[in-house]
């Protein structure tokens, strides 16, 4: 199967966008940047694309105007091992400008979404126990950022 790299639209902060997303995921780079030249459309010079790492998912980004917007439609899930990274996540996408959603979800200050998600709740929603996956559910449903030990008490509380 051939690779899938995302290619993000910006209006004008793919490059900025690259260089933050680079700075919250470890492991991450900036592969190479591309320039508009004399045949625009944008300005000569100014930033075409960049490629880039996020701890070996390919992307792109590309300046590509005003024309698009991201949407909750489409959104990346970061699959996280524990509280510790899903705090890391959280407050890392947040920061200047970003904002909180429901159930795990962020927008990043680019309005890129993120679903910040601990492995514990997709244990937690498999669990065999359909009534305990159903008070993790119910619990998961009235949080911003995902607590693990309280999506634990709440599938323990049965």
């Amino acid at each position: 199967m051939p690779a899938i790299t995302p290619c993000l639209w910006f209006d004008t902060q793919g490059e900025e966008a690259a260089t933050f997303y680079v700075s919250v995921f470890p492991n991450s780079r900036i592969l190479s940047t591309s320039h508009y030249g004399d045949a625009g459309p944008g300005p000569a010079g100014s930033v075409l694309t960049v490629e880039f790492e996020l701890d070996g998912q390919p992307f792109t980004a590309l300046n590509g105007g005003p024309e698009f917007t991201f949407s909750e439609a489409v959104s990346f899930q970061i699959d996280c091992a524990d509280q510790e990274e899903v705090d890391h996540y959280w407050s890392g996408l947040t920061v200047d400008g970003g904002e909180e959603g429901p159930c795990g979800w962020v927008k990043d200050r680019f309005g890129l979404s993120w679903q910040v998600v601990p492995r514990r709740l997709v244990e937690l929603l498999a669990d065999p126990d359909a009534a305990r996956a159903q008070r993790a559910m119910q619990a998961m449903l009235g949080m911003k950022k995902l607590d693990v030990a309280a999506l634990e008490a709440a599938a323990d509380a049965g």
